[in-house]
């Protein structure tokens, strides 16, 4: 008796459950007085964010929202993604135990250039595609190969610029980042 009473009441609820009628977005939106965005990467997405632009006497160019930043030490090598405002965000390092096992030395070339994969690899998976790269690269060394790497990861070592309103009287007026491109 049980075992039917506990049918009907499941059947009674999807019962309910299925009268309520489905309501459009048209009423929400007639109410709706502000929109909260809580996606704080969407404007560095539409790449209309403010990027910081430092001091014009600064060495180090501080113009990004994600630049790489790599630590060589004599028994390893780190490398990280840094936003400019909330400090590391993806963080790769030859210690860590998964990419250590599969090493025989945590600082030669096989290193960086694992490294560069498995960076790239955590980059796209966070939603990261595009990353500024200060480093100076010498030809046919490690560097080179852990960039190269990246690049073949699908990470795009050079950020967009900002959009920036343009003036009426501007010549030039640059394609806005949200319209599609037509091709």
């Amino acid at each position: 008796m049980n075992g039917i009473t506990k049918t009907l009441g499941f059947v009674k609820s999807s019962l309910r459950a299925s009268s309520r009628t489905i309501h459009g977005n048209a009423e929400l939106i007639e109410n709706c007085n502000a929109v909260k965005n809580r996606n704080p990467r969407n404007l560095e997405l539409l790449r209309i964010a403010r990027k910081p632009s430092g001091y014009h006497l600064d060495r180090q160019v501080r113009e990004y929202w994600h630049t790489l930043k790599v630590t060589k030490a004599p028994r390893h090598v780190a490398a990280e993604i840094y936003h400019f405002e909330n400090g590391p965000v993806i963080t790769v390092s030859t210690k860590d135990w998964a990419i250590k096992k599969q090493l025989y030395r945590l600082s030669d070339t096989a290193a960086y250039i694992n490294l560069g994969r498995v960076l790239a690899q955590r980059c796209l998976e966070s939603g990261i595609s595009m990353v500024s790269c200060h480093i100076e690269v010498t030809k046919g060394g490690k560097m080179e190969a852990f960039i190269k790497e990246l690049e073949n990861g699908g990470i795009e070592l050079k950020e967009p610029t900002r959009y920036k309103k343009p003036n009426p009287w501007d010549q030039h007026r640059p394609e806005k980042p949200w319209d599609p491109t037509i091709e």
